[in-house]
């Protein structure tokens, strides 16, 4: 039976995800099998595990980090926001149905069984368990309710790490609310509290912790320092990365949509020393682009209509009037299409809507989803490059099929069963293809990438790193860093002291 631990957080992007990746690293180097575990997710970023069953990003993270395979017991739940209100229901990596907020939570009965037995999955096969909360566990109004901060604490018994957010400013309330919220039984089982992101003079930061420990009776674990620049998957569409510019020669633009999803497949672009990837919506950011990317939707529909509302499809027109390259992933290759369709509503009450029309091809959205680990061979030239027969991979999760029988688009891939994925115009310059993490993929990324800095005059980078291996190096980067400032004699006597869950 694995020893446990878990780390809330006062709140929404506070670290939890990271810090949980950092300390499967650092388990897993001390000799652990290690797996993270986070039972309720809400993201648009998602995956896909080798045997089909899709689950949230962060998990697929930390389980890289503790250099094991992603299992969708890592996350049985996850949330994807189809509207304001409600979402797709992914249980156990399968599609269940679409929820409104009120109707999910009247199944709290019903989905704690499912949580049992993944989180005892784990328990059986791993040393440690390193769970990781949502949000924050002072949701009040909340509790009857909850299943992945206090709520799963009770269901797997575990003690709990409190994370607080320095960098937002008010940390020490942060951190003294949130305790001072919960229950008796559920104070007691923190056992530390952690504040991350700090800058400037930890001298001055010393006299607060001190105090923050005698008001509540619990020792700081760690203060651990902002980290910068690191180039690792973020969860959800709340990261600080959509906002960020840079003066590097080369820019890489997506289209900001209000339900992009699976952003992950441009972290990617991070790890290019002289390529800056920004999230643009204007005209003259796009205008500034040297290659224009439409990525994933989870309410497809919808984003067209953002698109038109915003007249961010002029700016697309102009930029492919200036014979740019213009690349679509799943719902961004749908978008380029003359039509999406949803007869069934199966993403929106809207049940048709008219694309960019720059991929003379037709979406028609369906019951069933399409979640498969992809290989494929290019079939066809994007760009002017020379990559036929260049072989792919990445990972398909779409609820449309796209269509086309026309002379003046050509498929891109012929994927491994024999069926063709995306399209390429007879300009060659616009591009749609479902497989997310194609950019993943170094010799393509770099076959794109290099016929740009050929264009702009740029010597090429020719690193030989791979991005796997680049990755990788980050998740010790990371583990390094909150391994300097983590009490870890404390973590180890958090993890000794867990109580073993009998399954």
């Amino acid at each position: 039976m694995a020893k446990k631990l878990m780390f809330q957080g006062t709140g929404s992007t506070v670290g939890k995800s990271l810090i949980v990746a950092a300390m499967c690293r650092i388990l897993n180097d001390e000799g652990y099998r290690v797996a993270p575990f986070k039972s309720q997710n809400m993201a648009l970023n998602s995956f896909i595990t080798k045997d089909g069953k899709e689950m949230g990003r962060a998990q697929v993270v930390q389980a890289e980090a503790a250099r094991i395979e992603p299992d969708v017991a890592m996350n049985p739940i996850l949330l994807k926001p189809t509207s304001y209100v409600g979402s797709q229901i992914i249980l156990n990596g399968q599609v269940f149905k679409n929820m409104k907020a009120s109707e999910y939570f009247s199944k709290k009965d019903f989905l704690v069984p499912h949580i049992r037995t993944a989180f005892n999955s784990l328990n059986q096969n791993y040393d440690v368990i390193v769970i990781e909360g949502a949000g924050s566990p002072a949701e009040i109004n909340l509790r009857s309710r909850d299943i992945v901060n206090m709520g799963l604490a009770e269901i797997v018994d575990t003690d709990v790490v409190l994370i607080g957010d320095v960098d937002k400013g008010g940390v020490f309330a942060s951190i003294y609310g949130t305790y001072m919220l919960l229950s008796e039984s559920e104070r007691a089982r923190i056992k530390g509290f952690v504040i991350n992101k700090f800058r400037g003079d930890v001298a001055l930061l010393v006299p607060g912790v001190k105090m923050m420990e005698e008001k509540i009776g619990i020792p700081c674990v760690g203060i651990i320092p902002f980290i910068e620049q690191l180039k690792i998957d973020d969860e959800d569409s709340v990261s600080e990365r959509l906002y960020m510019k840079s003066d590097k020669p080369i820019k890489v633009g997506v289209i900001r949509l209000p339900y992009m999803s699976n952003f992950s497949d441009f972290t990617v672009f991070d790890m290019e020393s002289d390529v800056s990837l920004e999230y643009v919506t204007t005209e003259s950011e796009i205008e500034s682009c040297d290659l224009l990317i439409i990525p994933g939707s989870k309410n497809t529909i919808f984003d067209m209509q953002f698109i038109i509302k915003h007249k961010i499809n002029q700016a697309i027109y102009r930029f492919h009037k200036a014979e740019k390259p213009i690349f679509g992933i799943c719902g961004g290759y749908q978008i380029l299409g003359n039509s999406i369709s949803d007869p069934d509503s199966v993403e929106s009450i809207d049940q048709m809507i008219s694309g960019l029309g720059l991929l003379n091809v037709e979406t028609v959205m369906a019951t069933e989803k399409t979640t498969v680990q992809s290989e494929a061979t290019i079939q066809n030239n994007y760009f002017g490059l020379i990559t036929e027969k260049m072989q792919i991979k990445g990972y398909e999760i779409h609820m449309g099929e796209t269509l086309f029988n026309s002379v003046d688009v050509v498929p891109f891939a012929l994927n491994s069963k024999g069926n063709f994925d995306g399209a390429i115009d007879e300009s060659g310059r616009v591009m749609g293809t479902y497989f997310h993490g194609i950019f993943d993929n170094d010799h393509f990324r770099n076959a794109i990438l290099d016929k740009i800095r050929a264009q702009k005059g740029i010597t090429s980078d020719d690193r030989e790193d791979s991005f796997e291996v680049l990755k990788d190096r980050e998740y010790d980067r990371l583990a390094e860093h909150v391994k300097k400032y983590m009490d870890m004699t404390l973590i180890r006597k958090f993890l000794e002291e867990s109580r073993v869950l009998d399954c």
